[in-house]
């Protein structure tokens, strides 16, 4: 990681250096503050997935507003939290290796910690590493509920896992995890809707198979940014595990609400700042955010001040903005502010977080989890 941050406490807006992440702290305060309030009427709780921000910083406002702890993917994420100072961790994925599950149980002796399987052989292989560190590991079995990438379908598959954590010695059944990725993004709000009660339909029914065998299921976790309402009021899930609300990039942002319309409860705090450094040719320019900044896994970023641009054409250190369709002229060093089609991937390009309050720089963050992907 660069010693050096792009910009320092107190630094007007225009001075930050480029390409970089900031910060609108006005407007990620009003997310998180809007989806803790939601989540509490709703009688659900709230457990952030740090996959996308990848900051103990964040994570700890999240909690802060009542979250009960923190999702992560990977091992190396799990561990840079709890460095971190987050307590209460959800490895929302298939860990597999003894090297890997050797260092996962012993964050047991620091941290409040539990993980997914859909694997039998992963259950005993968790258990073996949990006895060695002498700690007691929760255990999550994953469902299948249409996503097709992890997880096991619904009924007896499931029950038949929950058995082997009940079996084990080292372990404890923490309850399901029901996440359907696909959902997350089809833009509309009925479609969404239907697509979650199908998923809700299929956990309850597995609920109700583990609880004809005298299996209670602690928690139900799942749920993202789509979807959360319709997870939160189903009575089926009791967590939400919401992560891009925090920031809202361009994607999320084309998801409709129940009137039809590409407004959102939140708004856009994340932003890649970025500098036009040629205006050498007609109708176009270009800034120094390209492939190296910027995620395109999902479209190009947006220019947030001005709908009428366009990004296109990234390489790796350079973006173009199409002019054609618009009258704004841009200067040689003018700053740009870019929101970006997935914020995920785009926060794991950075080593920090330019945090402003109105147009100062009030905090300079790490990036804790950056390239923790192992």
């Amino acid at each position: 990681m660069p010693k050096k941050a792009p910009a320092e406490i107190g630094m007007p807006l225009w001075k930050i250096d480029t390409p970089s992440l900031i910060l609108d702290l006005d407007k990620l305060e009003s997310n998180l503050d809007v989806m803790a309030e939601n989540a509490a009427n709703l009688g659900v709780k709230l457990r952030p997935h740090a996959k996308m921000h990848k900051s103990a910083d964040i994570g700890q406002k999240q909690i802060s507003r009542g979250a009960v702890g923190l999702c992560c993917q990977k091992v190396s994420e799990a561990e840079a939290l709890i460095d971190g100072g987050i307590e209460d961790i959800l490895v929302t994925n298939q860990v597999v290796g003894t090297n890997k599950l050797k260092r996962f149980a012993e964050l047991a002796n620091r941290a409040k910690i539990a993980i997914c399987v859909d694997d039998s052989k992963n259950i005993a292989e968790i258990n073996r590493c949990a006895e060695e560190q002498g700690v007691q590991i929760s255990i999550f079995v994953e469902v299948n509920v249409g996503g097709d990438r992890c997880g096991v379908l619904p009924g007896e598959p499931v029950l038949d896992l929950v058995k082997d954590i009940l079996d084990a010695s080292s372990l404890s059944f923490g309850g399901l995890h029901a996440y359907q990725g696909k959902i997350q993004h089809i833009r509309s709000f009925e479609e969404r809707k239907s697509a979650i009660d199908d998923v809700c339909q299929r956990v309850d029914t597995t609920i109700q198979l583990l609880n004809s065998k005298g299996i209670s299921c602690p928690t139900v976790t799942g749920g993202g940014t789509g979807t959360w309402e319709f997870e939160g009021s189903s009575g089926v899930f009791s967590e939400l595990q919401v992560g891009s609300y925090a920031f809202m990039d361009a994607d999320y942002g084309r998801n409709e609400n129940i009137d039809g319309k590409q407004t959102s409860l939140f708004e856009h705090s994340l932003f890649v700042y970025t500098t036009v450094m040629s205006v050498s040719q007609k109708n176009l320019v270009v800034v120094d955010a390209g492939l190296k900044s910027l995620a395109f896994d999902c479209g190009m970023p947006l220019v947030a001040d001005d709908d009428t641009v366009n990004y296109h054409r990234p390489s790796d250190e350079h973006g173009v903005l199409d002019l054609s369709n618009s009258n704004r002229k841009y200067e040689l060093g003018e700053k740009v502010r870019l929101i970006p089609g997935h914020c995920d991937p785009t926060v794991n390009l950075h080593d920090w977080y330019v945090g402003l309050r109105g147009e100062v720089v009030e905090a300079i963050w790490k990036v804790t989890a950056r390239g923790a992907v192992f």
